[in-house]
C-alpha cells in the first residue's frame, strides 16, 4: 500500500493522480492519509489521525493506475496483410512521376511587351 496526505476541500473530495473522490463530509477542510495500492486507484482507504475513516467513492476516475506503476507493453496489432499506404504511394507516383513531355503542354505565346 502506498501513503498519500491530502487536504479534504470544501465539496468533500480529494484528489489524487488526476483523479477526484469523495470522502466523509465530516472531514472538510482536515488533512486525512489516503492508502491505496497503485495498480487500483478504484479502491482508496481514508485515515484521519492515524484512525480508519472510511474509504474515498472514486467521483472522477481518469486514471485507473498510478503513473509510476510499470504498465504491460501492449502487443502489436495483427497484421492485415495489406499495405494500404504503400498501394496509395503506388498509385500516386504512377500518376505523378514520370518523364516530362513537352509537347503535352499547352503553347505559350509572348506578346511584343512580354505578356501572354
Amino acid at each position: 500500500m502506498w501513503v498519500a496526505t491530502r487536504r479534504v476541500t470544501k465539496t468533500a473530495t480529494v484528489s489524487l493522480e488526476a483523479n477526484q473522490y469523495s470522502v466523509d463530509p465530516a472531514l472538510v477542510s482536515r488533512r486525512v492519509e489516503l492508502r491505496y495500492d497503485p495498480a487500483d486507484l478504484s479502491l482508496i482507504e481514508v485515515f484521519f489521525a492515524g484512525r480508519p475513516a472510511g474509504v474515498a467513492t472514486p467521483f472522477v476516475i481518469g486514471r485507473h493506475t498510478h503513473r509510476r506503476v510499470p504498465q504491460a507493453a501492449r502487443p502489436p496489432a495483427p497484421s492485415t496483410g495489406v499495405d494500404y499506404l504503400g498501394l496509395v504511394a503506388t498509385a500516386h507516383d504512377a500518376e505523378t512521376v514520370g518523364s516530362i513531355s513537352f509537347a503535352q503542354a499547352p503553347p505559350f505565346n509572348l506578346d511584343d511587351e512580354g505578356r501572354s
